[in-house]
C-alpha cells in the first residue's frame, strides 16, 4: 500500500525537522529575540517566511521536479550545474557543516574548562570525534528516519521544552526596547535573519534524502512520495514554529539583562546558566550537540549522494569521508569567523534560490513560458551580486546611486523589484511560444 501509517508519517516529519534544525536554528531565533525586544513577534513573522515556509517549499519543489538539477535546468543546463554545485558546497563543507561542529563545540566544551584554558587542541579533538560519528551515521541515509526521527528528534524537543519551561517559571527579565536593526521594519529584518539559518537552500538539498527515507518505508510511486513529503513538511513546519517561538521568547527575556551577548549561542548560555545554574551548561550542551549532529548527518548524506551522481567513480562513502574531513578543517576556524564569511555568500545565493522555488509553483500554463526562468533568475542574480558588492564597499563605478534608488533597497531587499521585472519580461519574451516541461 502506497501510504504510510500515521506513526511512520510522523517519523518522516520528525526526520525532516531534525535534518533542518541545527546550529543556525538554535542561535538565530534567540539572537532575534534579544535584539528585537518588544518587536520580537513582528520580527518572528518575517523569520517564519524565510526560515520555515521557504525551506519546506524548497523540499517539495525538488521532489516535484525530481532533483535540484532538474529544477535549475529550467533556467539553463550550465546554470543548473554551477548553481547546484554552489548550493551543495555552501550548505555543505564550506559553511553549514563546519558550523554544526564549531557551534556545538563552543557550547559543549569551553564552559567546562578552567578559565583561561586554550581550546585549540580541545576543538581539534572534539571535531575529530564529532565528524567521525556523523560520517558513520551518514553512510546509510535511508535509515535516518529510524535514527533521527525515532530517537534524537524527540529528545531534542524535550530538552528545548525544559529550557523554555524554566524560562516561564523563572523569567530572567522582561522584553526590552527593540535595538537596531529591528527598531525599523522588524518583519523585514526577521526575514533577512532567516537567511542565516541557510534553510531555504538546505531544503533544495534535503529533498533527495527525504525521498530515500520515504521509499525505504515502502512508498515508491511518484505521486504518493510527493504527498508524503508535503505532509512531512507540514509536520516539520509546525515543530519549527513552536520551537522558534520558544527560543525567541527566551532571547527576548535576556536582552535587557545580558545586552552584550555576541551571538545567539551566548544568549542561550547566559539564560540557561541564570535559571539552572551549573546543570544548565550540561542541558544546553546536550541540546546543541544533538541538534548540530542531526543536521551534520543530513548534510553529509545529501552532499555525498549528489556528488556521487556527478562523479560516480567515487563512492558515496568516499564522498562522505571527504566532506567530513574538509568540514573538520574549516570548523576549527571558529563560529564567529564562519558566520562572517557566510553573510555575503548567502546574500548572493538566497534571492535566486527563493525565486527558483517560487517559480516552480506557478501554474502549468505559465511554466510553458520558456523565458520566465532564465530572465527572472538572471535579473535576480545580477541584482543580488551587485547589492552584496555594495555592502562589501566594493567600487561599482557609478551604480551605487542607482542601486540605492530601487524600492526596498533601504531594507536590503533591492533584488525583489529586479526579480519581478525579470519574470514579467520573461513572460513577454516568451509570447505564445511553449517550452518543453519535465
Amino acid at each position: 500500500m502506497q501510504q504510510l501509517s500515521r506513526k511512520n508519517q510522523l517519523l518522516v516529519g520528525f526526520t525532516l525537522f531534525s535534518m533542518f534544525f541545527g546550529a543556525g536554528n538554535l542561535i538565530f531565533p534567540p539572537q532575534l529575540g534579544a535584539q528585537a525586544g518588544v518587536q520580537t513577534w513582528p520580527a518572528m513573522a518575517g523569520l517564519a517566511i524565510s526560515a520555515i515556509g521557504l525551506p519546506i517549499l524548497g523540499v517539495v519543489a525538488v521532489v516535484r521536479s525530481g532533483s535540484l538539477n532538474t529544477l535549475a535546468s529550467r533556467v539553463h543546463p550550465l546554470f543548473a550545474s554551477i548553481f547546484t554545485i554552489l548550493i551543495y558546497l555552501s550548505i555543505g563543507p564550506c559553511l553549514a557543516i563546519p558550523r554544526t561542529a564549531s557551534t556545538s563545540f563552543e557550547m559543549a566544551v569551553p564552559p567546562f574548562l578552567p578559565a583561561g584554558t586554550s581550546t585549540t587542541w580541545f576543538q581539534l579533538g572534539y571535531s575529530l570525534i564529532f565528524f567521525a560519528a556523523a560520517f558513520v551515521v551518514a553512510l546509510h541515509p535511508e535509515r535516518l528516519t529510524s535514527r533521527l526521527g525515532k530517537i534524537l528528534c524527540p529528545l531534542l524537543l524535550v530538552l528545548v521544552t525544559v529550557i523554555f519551561l524554566g524560562c516561564l517559571i523563572h523569567p530572567v527579565g522582561e522584553y526590552g526596547p527593540a535595538l537596531a536593526p529591528y527598531d525599523h521594519i522588524a518583519p523585514v529584518e526577521g526575514f533577512l535573519t532567516g537567511y542565516q539559518t541557510m534553510d531555504a537552500i538546505a531544503g533544495l538539498n534535503f529533498g533527495i534524502v527525504i525521498v530515500l527515507n520515504i521509499k525505504a518505508l515502502g512508498v515508491t510511486r511518484r505521486g504518493p512520495v510527493l504527498h508524503t513529503t508535503i505532509r512531512a513538511g507540514v509536520i516539520a513546519a509546525i515543530l519549527f514554529a513552536v520551537v522558534y517561538s520558544m527560543l525567541a521568547h527566551i532571547g527576548a527575556q535576556s536582552g535587557s539583562v545580558f545586552p552584550d551577548a555576541d551571538n545567539g549561542a551566548v544568549t542561550l548560555a547566559n539564560v540557561v546558566k541564570a535559571i539552572f545554574g551549573p546543570v544548565g551548561s550540561v542541558l544546553l550542551a546536550a541540546v546543541f550537540i544533538i541538534a548540530c549532529f542531526n543536521t551534520c548527518v543530513g548534510l553529509i548524506s545529501s552532499c555525498a549522494s549528489y556528488f556521487h551522481t556527478l562523479l560516480p567513480r567515487f563512492s558515496v562513502p568516499t564522498w562522505a569521508a571527504f566532506f567530513a574531513v574538509v568540514s573538520m578543517v574549516i570548523a576549527n576556524a571558529g563560529l564567529n569567523q564562519i558566520l562572517a564569511i557566510s553573510v555575503p555568500i548567502l546574500n548572493i545565493l538566497y534571492p535566486s534560490a527563493i525565486v527558483l522555488i517560487l517559480l516552480s509553483f506557478l501554474p502549468a500554463s505559465l511554466q510553458k513560458l520558456w523565458a520566465i526562468y532564465p530572465v527572472g533568475i538572471a535579473f535576480t542574480g545580477v541584482a543580488s551580486i551587485l547589492y552584496t558588492l555594495q555592502d562589501l564597499k566594493v567600487p561599482l563605478f557609478g551604480l551605487d546611486a542607482l542601486l540605492s534608488s530601487i524600492p526596498l533597497a533601504d531594507v536590503k531587499l533591492g533584488w525583489v523589484l529586479p526579480a519581478v521585472v525579470g519574470i514579467l519580461l520573461g513572460a513577454v519574451l516568451s509570447g505564445l511560444r511553449p517550452r518543453t516541461t519535465e
